[in-house]
């Protein structure tokens, strides 16, 4: 049997697009060439259950061999095989509708994912590393004849006698001078780690030093010794490098929290325990199978994105997930399953269709489910956990109004005390002392606890409460707050003076006149003698600083905004900082200073007021060099 021909008429320009990805996506060949061996072996086993096939299955394997010397890779598999006339079918006519639309397509392509696949071109992508493919294959059908196909990257093709013995397929990859890097061990093992790990039927993988696919198994003799038997040399091949049936698919009730542990610290070797986990089993309407775990994140927000690891029946694909998983839950660290996520090209690149989105909403109500339980079942656990979880919660409230109605009854307020509150918990809590004259509950905030402590000791001396935001999300989150809760605001704790910050109707007292007042304004005005500081005599409680620095909440949220990036808040970023200096005219050191003579209230007032400076932590250089000094002599 010997049959010569050409692929296609019009597809001389294949190969060469073929081969321009060389040096962007060439490792893809290896998965391509195992994935379709994997198929070759489910499908035999499927004849044989269904009584299409009666011969023995023999035990499941393909085995990936290279051989440096003759600089070959092989990919065997004792699935199906195929005949001739099917190498034919499934080899040379490519599965595409129009070679010339092809070409034309995907001749300025940049991505090879554009490419394999598009057009059943799976198999194709060996030529992207080898400048001769070489198939030996026997079908499983009675009576059949192994065969042999060859071509050298041309659209030239031969096929032949085969020389194999036992049903199915090698590929024999004769790798060109520009792809050498494959005939690695650490190279090949690495693509099959990352595409293959979890492939379902084993997967054998070394080395091989020869293995002949001639036509003839005898060779020709040296003059004086006898004919040799051209029997390949034994494999030398390493254990099963993969794991057949990885955790996502078996059923929850067949598994232990160790068996759930082990497998995260396989997949993230030198990582911490996660907090616990989410098992998907999902067959209908679409298949999803997975497990996804809750790392401990703190505030690492960036830092640890794209963790969650794609695969289409257990073929590893992208651990770019975007889509597929809610924004907010990219933060996660696990695996996904699914053939029912449509895939531009071969096992790559997803498009946003019905069940993408329908994947994306059922994630986003596990999670939601998940946490509900565990705030119900165990509250205590729930929020010593709250740290870590609090961050995708927060996310995925800012992110999404379904997921907001889902959490509002397990999301969490913390205050400085330590003490957790639910949404609803907080407001009636909250309510009884900080409701504004308006009828506004005032939800005090802040940033940084050891910074901010004496307007946090202010409000408390008050009786008021004030919650801690000091997570990279936070200042997103009070908007949300204030947005979904009605009549309710937050403000940071030195926002302004405490008796300013939920507005009452009581009102204190000055014990200055006003000509009093207007001198202390003057004095102070003079002493700073810093531009955008606004000056103030206020009446406060005598046990109140006698001067307080505070930046305006919508100004600094503003400039907050704008700092991170916040779109259309250019502006304000741009705007100098300005704050209010509220000078408390009940306070006995204002007192002092009033009853002083000319030098000494300007040194007073100025020591005053780089105190107030000095407790927001905008005393630096020159001025806390100066402070310091003038501490000194005032000692």
């Amino acid at each position: 049997m010997q049959e010569k021909g050409s692929i296609s008429i019009h597809t001389e320009n294949i190969f060469p697009i073929i081969k321009k990805f060389l040096y962007s996506d060439n490792e893809i060949f290896l998965r391509e060439l195992v994935s379709n061996a994997v198929d070759a072996v489910q499908k035999i086993k499927r004849l044989s259950s269904l009584g299409q096939y009666n011969g023995s299955l023999g035990a499941p394997l393909v085995e990936v061999a290279f051989d440096k010397e003759a600089k070959t890779i092989t990919i065997s598999d004792n699935g199906l095989g195929m005949t001739a006339e099917e190498i034919k079918k499934y080899i040379n006519q490519i599965a595409f509708s129009g070679a010339e639309e092809f070409v034309e397509k995907f001749k300025d392509a940049k991505d090879a994912h554009e490419l394999i696949g598009k057009f059943g071109l799976g198999f194709y992508s060996a030529f992207m590393v080898a400048d001769q493919v070489e198939i030996q294959t026997l079908s499983y059908q009675e009576g059949a004849q192994p065969a042999r196909w060859i071509c050298d990257g041309s659209t030239e093709f031969e096929i032949t006698e085969g020389s194999r013995t036992e049903r199915g397929t090698s590929i024999i990859l004769h790798v060109n001078g520009d792809s050498e890097e494959f005939l690695d061990k650490y190279k090949l093992q690495g693509i099959l780690d990352k595409y293959c790990r979890f492939l379902p039927v084993p997967i054998k993988f070394g080395t091989k030093t020869e293995y002949d696919y001639e036509d003839t198994a005898v060779e020709e003799p040296v003059e004086g010794e006898e004919a040799k038997s051209k029997d390949p040399k034994e494999i030398e091949l390493d254990n099963i490098i993969n794991d057949t049936t990885p955790i996502w698919t078996k059923a929850p009730s067949e598994l232990k929290d160790e068996d759930y542990l082990k497998f995260y610290s396989e997949l993230y070797p030198m990582s911490e325990p996660p907090l616990f986990w989410i098992h998907l089993n999902v067959d209908y309407p679409f298949n999803l199978t997975g497990v996804l775990y809750f790392p401990k994140v703190k505030n690492e927000f960036e830092l640890q994105r794209n963790k969650i690891k794609l695969f289409s029946r257990q073929v590893f694909i992208t651990d770019e997930v975007k889509d597929i998983v809610p924004d907010f839950l990219m933060l996660l660290h696990g695996v996904i399953d699914s053939p029912d996520i449509p895939l531009n090209v071969s096992r790559s690149f997803l498009q946003a269709d019905s069940n993408v989105k329908k994947i994306n909403s059922h994630i986003s109500k596990k999670v939601a489910d998940k946490l509900a339980e565990l705030f119900k079942n165990d509250r205590k656990a729930y929020e010593e956990k709250w740290s870590d979880i609090g961050m995708f919660v927060k996310y995925g409230m800012i992110s999404e109004d379904k997921f907001y109605d889902r959490a509002k009854d397990f999301a969490l307020f913390t205050n400085t005390k330590q003490e957790h509150f639910t949404l609803s918990e907080y407001k009636e809590k909250a309510q009884t002392l900080q409701t504004d004259k308006d009828g506004t509950i005032i939800y005090l905030y802040t940033t940084d606890p050891a910074k901010q402590d004496s307007f946090i000791q202010s409000a408390n001396r008050k009786m008021y409460d004030v919650l801690l935001m000091n997570s990279p999300i936070d200042s997103h989150f009070i908007h949300t707050i204030e947005r979904k809760l009605e009549k309710t605001n937050l403000k940071r704790v030195d926002a302004d003076v405490v008796e300013k910050l939920i507005a009452k109707d009581e009102k204190i007292e000055s014990i200055l006149n006003e000509e009093q007042t207007t001198s202390v304004k003057t004095i102070f005005e003079q002493a700073i003698s810093k531009p955008n500081m606004n000056v103030k005599v206020e009446a406060l409680g005598p046990d109140e600083l006698p001067v307080t620095v505070t930046m305006d909440e919508f100004m600094r949220r503003m400039k907050d905004m704008a700092a991170m990036g916040g779109g259309g808040m250019g502006f304000y970023g741009s705007l100098p900082d300005t704050y209010n200096v509220s000078v408390n005219s009940n306070h006995k050191l204002v007192s002092r200073i009033l009853a002083a003579d000319a030098v000494d209230q300007g040194t007073l007032a100025k020591q005053a007021f780089d105190l107030a400076m000095l407790s927001q932590g905008l005393l630096t250089g020159a001025d806390l060099t100066e402070f310091v000094n003038r501490s000194v002599s005032l000692i």
